[in-house]
């Protein structure tokens, strides 16, 4: 059978994604992801000065007029890998107890950064953090995000008395895990549980004297 010609359907362009809120799945969740996979990469590999937006399209496999219609830039590129990565399902520890909460939420961080090849990612945004203001914003709701997902050990502390109802989670939160991160960004020694385990401990006898408590905070 013969007829008139027909033009091929394509698909429509796909309008730009919004940083901090969730995609849709399918070929755009793949791209975004296979975007993400090549951001990390070139972090890893090359740091934030030297990543350009022709090594993100080779390794990723998008054109690079694509990646510039969609993120803009380099930086829209980095902001939303690292808000792709905080839109995943980890959960604080729940061991039964404070001290065993927060000293698994130590060593949980402690061990990130044991593996080289494990802590390379995040070590890459802290440090693109320190030359994007864009990154900096998107690591900072990162981190508040994970925060935030914290206060349920400190919720639970609370419902079996171990902790006082003013409590400050963020502040109790950020006391555990400073140290470590002190170690690791600032002064470069080692990190290993014990230490992980002594900063938790800390924190927990701050937070029993109240130090952390809102009130306190507030006079």
């Amino acid at each position: 059978m013969t007829g008139q010609a027909t033009t091929p359907k394509t698909d429509p362009p796909e309008p730009p994604p919004t940083p901090g809120t969730r995609r849709p799945g399918g070929r755009t969740a793949r791209t975004r992801a296979a975007v993400r996979d090549a951001v990390l990469t070139g972090l890893v590999e090359h740091g934030y000065p030297d990543l350009t937006v022709e090594y993100i399209a080779e390794h990723s496999g998008v054109h690079k007029t694509t990646l510039y219609r969609r993120w803009g830039n380099l930086e829209g590129l980095v902001v939303d890998a690292l808000d792709l990565a905080g839109e995943d399902s980890w959960s604080p520890p729940d061991t039964g107890s404070l001290e065993g909460d927060l000293r698994a939420l130590a060593r949980t961080t402690a061990a990130s950064f044991e593996d080289p090849a494990t802590a390379a990612a995040p070590t890459a945004f802290i440090a693109a953090a320190f030359q994007s203001e864009r990154a900096a914003e998107a690591l900072n709701a990162f981190y508040a995000q994970r925060f935030a997902r914290c206060g349920a050990i400190a919720e639970r502390a609370v419902s079996r008395h171990e902790l006082d109802r003013q409590t400050d989670a963020g502040a109790l939160v950020r006391a555990v895990i400073s140290p470590l991160f002190l170690r690791l960004f600032i002064t470069r020694e080692p990190i290993d549980g014990a230490l992980a385990d002594q900063s938790a401990d800390a924190a927990l006898a701050a937070a029993r004297a109240g130090v952390f408590n809102t009130q306190a905070a507030s006079a």
